[in-house]
């Protein structure tokens, strides 16, 4: 028995009115229709505002206008058993430059793709060009419905010929007929009854027709000229009716009222059908010769009708043979004298519709959805021998990037850090901030692993120092924000901000390469704290101070050790009885501990396994800060839900391949959608450090690797592919947008960034060292291959 084949339609779709609509929802019948081993489905195309009741084929909407809803279509189609794509392409159906748009998902998705084209064109403008070359390389097959188009793919824009296929537009299969007995069914008048059909628009050429008819009334007065379709959506929307009213003013200018008749109403196809085959003469009048193709041209011939048209391309190819009268653009006498000799020439006539229609017996539907089957078939049996994802991030580094710490040096004055950049340079207007001086000393001290290293950040880390005393208030807070004119612009800054002001105090404390006198500071700076520690309640300015606190718990040091100092300077600092002990510290650690815990204990559920019932920023900070407390207290709880809540992040953000953090455009509720937009650069920074002390820890591999490819975010690996890290100054983008990468470059990206670098520096550094020790120690390296494994340490290579 053979597996069901799933194939997947993108398009716009029935209720909508519109042309691609029918003829998706038409291929869709053909495809399925009598074949019991063909599933098909559907995600439609909508414009803003839209709503349809659509049928239950459809299983994903895309509004038009958001990129994001392209991109989270790619991740639908990734984690559905679809086998194979059909896109309907036009360029208008997509937003975007040219229709750019749908390559955010096509890019995305990792199954094949076979693409109808229902516009090509002949001298595209550039931005034309490269949208078709695009879809070009993202199909697997290229469905044309003329052989004009096949030669302009390969002409034009130089397709492969292996990849186009030719198949005509569909047509119902309706038998050969008089008019007479549609005519009656519709209550329809006219000998003979003139048939244009479709959406209204001024490309559609009616007042040549209209002009063309005086001369034909006076002879023949019966005669109806029939205007069937509602003005097209975009054109009423953009203009109104003007050009319907330009129609009708022009008819009574003519004195054709009782010729001419307009039914301003969207036909379904089944009605449409029998207007067609009511009419003796279908007229397409079309202004534009780059008509690549006509869905109404295409049903007049597969219902044999006598055809008139102006020489667009489709009409060239479909008439030729004696299939149909050509005239020329904008030719009056020639529609007139087309129509005469239609009428008065009736056995020629009838010869024209009988080859029109037996030409027509190749587009029925039945066997265009055959050709269809089999075009899937054989796109699936060549997807199949090379096609993966896995590849998809191939570019990427094999070393970790050297620690270069140029732009953040750029940023650093005398005062403190510039929080941002416009375009890489510093942005003096927006004045500097607390956050940012507690990251960056984290960043740096995790960078010291000798003395001198530490000489060598000695500036930086003092100017920090300096800014963190000086922000510090008279309670032992911290301001946040500076402005360049060197004023505080806030009484005090948010409790994040005490928590990041502690974090990098903490890693001040416990550099063993700094001076005494430095880590004695900041002991003070954090004893200061004490009061204003124990009143925290948002859970990341907990997890911050967790953070902190650790670094100085872990190295088992006592106030004891600082006091000395201390004492020197005591009259030097803002009012303080004394330093804070180590057993105070530790209360307020495994108190903020236990809080997570209860918060986690309060708001995870089954399929949440989070701290609150909404995912929103620096959220693998909290997981990191649990991981820590086990790490220092063995309590079980605290690594269970660290892990718990560390796992729950990799599982909504990880894509297989590439991490998709959650965006701060409306943060990810429980049972919500997940924003994939704007992303911030700090959340990668964070999930690598997390990882990386969740391997520390618990030693599972996954992690490491996690860790990995979270880093590799920065350096492209991410939804857009986008290279965020400047590798020639150091500096980082500041965010994915729905527009593409955030060229701006502020200190925050840049610090999270070298934050992570340097605990995947360290944590590799430590597996070589390890390594390095065991087999000496069982004489496995002599001294030549010992000094080659340090050259490969010094350049950074990953385990």
């Amino acid at each position: 028995m053979n597996k069901q084949l799933k194939v997947l339609f993108i398009g716009t779709y029935v209720p909508k009115e519109c042309g691609i609509a029918t003829f998706t929802a038409d291929l869709l019948n053909s495809v399925s229709m009598g074949y019991n081993d063909v599933h098909c489905e559907v995600i439609a195309l909508n414009d803003p505002s839209e709503t349809y009741n659509y049928p239950e084929e459809v299983v994903f909407q895309i509004q038009r206008d958001r990129i994001e809803d392209y991109y989270r279509a790619a991740d639908y189609i990734n984690q559905s058993d679809i086998d194979i794509v059909c896109l309907q392409h036009e360029f208008g159906l997509f937003w975007g430059d040219a229709g750019d748009y749908i390559f955010a998902l096509l890019s995305g998705i990792n199954k094949p793709v076979i693409s109808t084209m229902h516009t090509v064109i002949r001298e595209p403008e550039p931005e034309y060009r490269v949208s078709t070359e695009k879809l070009i390389r993202y199909s697997e097959k290229l469905i044309v419905m003329s052989q004009t188009a096949v030669d302009m793919l390969k002409d034009v824009y130089k397709a492969p010929a292996d990849k186009i296929e030719l198949i005509f537009h569909g047509v119902p299969d309706y038998p050969f007929n008089n008019c007479d007995k549609y005519k009656k069914m519709l209550n329809l008048k006219g000998a003979p009854l003139v048939l244009t059909f479709g959406l209204l628009s001024q490309n559609k050429g009616i007042e040549s027709m209209l002009d063309s008819l005086p001369e034909v009334v006076s002879q023949y007065p019966d005669l109806v000229y029939l205007i069937l379709g509602a003005t097209h959506p975009m054109i009423k929307k953009n203009f109104g009716e003007a050009y319907r009213q330009y129609l009708k003013n022009k008819v009574s200018e003519l004195g054709l009222e009782k010729n001419v008749v307009f039914h301003d109403k969207f036909v379904e196809k089944e009605e449409l059908c029998k207007y067609i085959l009511a009419s003796d003469i279908y007229v397409s009048p079309y202004l534009s010769r780059e008509q690549i193709v006509s869905g109404a041209l295409t049903y007049a011939i597969g219902m044999g009708k006598a055809i008139i048209s102006t020489p667009y391309w489709y009409a060239q190819e479909m008439l030729s043979d004696n299939r149909g009268l050509l005239v020329d653009f904008g030719d009056t006498n020639g529609f007139r004298d087309s129509l005469l000799h239609l009428i008065e020439s009736p056995e020629e006539c009838d010869s024209m519709r009988k080859k029109a229609y037996d030409f027509g017996r190749k587009m029925t539907w039945k066997n265009v959805g055959k050709q269809y089957n089999t075009v899937f078939t054989k796109a699936l049996k060549s997807y199949s021998a090379y096609s993966s994802t896995s590849n998809r991030f191939n570019f990427l580094p094999n070393q970790l990037p050297e620690v270069k710490l140029d732009y953040l040096k750029l940023l650093t004055d005398d005062v403190g850090i510039i929080q941002h950049s416009n375009l890489g340079v510093p942005a003096r207007h927006h004045g500097y901030s607390t956050d940012d001086v507690g990251r960056a000393l984290v960043a740096l001290t995790q960078l010291i692993d000798n003395q001198k290293k530490a000489e060598e950040l000695w500036k930086l880390i003092t100017t920090y120092m300096s800014f963190l005393e000086h922000a510090q208030t008279d309670t032992g807070h911290f301001h946040n924000f500076m402005s360049y004119k060197r004023e505080f612009l806030d009484e005090k800054g948010s409790e994040d901000t005490l928590g990041r002001a502690i974090y990098g105090l903490g890693h001040v404390i416990s550099c063993p390469y700094l001076s005494r006198n430095m880590r004695t500071l900041a002991h003070t700076l954090i004893s200061r704290a004490m009061p204003e520690m124990e009143k925290l309640n948002y859970p990341r300015a907990k997890a911050y101070t967790i953070c902190g606190l650790y670094e100085m718990l872990r190295t088992g040091v006592d106030a004891d050790e600082f006091e000395p100092v201390f004492n020197s300077l005591r009259d030097a600092v803002k009012p303080i009885d004394s330093l804070v002990s180590k057993d105070a510290f530790e209360s307020i650690f495994i108190s903020h501990a236990d809080s997570l815990v209860e918060l986690y204990e309060a708001n995870h559920k089954e399929d949440w396994n989070w701290f609150e019932p909404i995912v929103t920023y620096s959220n693998a900070k909290l997981s990191e800060a649990l991981l820590l407390a086990y790490n220092y207290t063995k309590d079980r709880t605290y690594r269970k839900v660290g892990l718990a809540t560390l796992d729950f992040l990799t599982e909504i953000q990880w894509k297989g391949d590439f991490f998709d953090m959650v965006g701060n455009d409306g943060w990810y509720y429980y049972n919500g959608e997940k924003p994939i937009f704007d992303q911030q650069p700090i959340e990668a920074g964070y999930l690598t450090q997390a990882y990386v002390s969740a391997y520390e820890i618990v030693r599972e591999r996954k992690y490491l690797e996690l860790a990995k490819y979270s880093f590799e975010y920065f350096l492209g690996r991410n939804r857009l592919r986008a290279v965020m890290y400047d590798y020639s100054t150091g500096a980082v983008c500041d965010g994915l947008n729905r527009d593409g990468m955030n060229c701006n470059q502020g200190a925050e990206s840049v610090i999270c960034f070298l934050m992570a670098l340097s605990s995947l520096n360290k944590r590799m550094k430590k597996a070589f060292s390890t390594t390095l020790l065991q087999s000496r120690a069982s004489g496995e390296l002599d001294d030549g291959a010992l000094q080659k494994r340090k050259s490969l340490l010094s350049a950074n290579q990953a385990e």
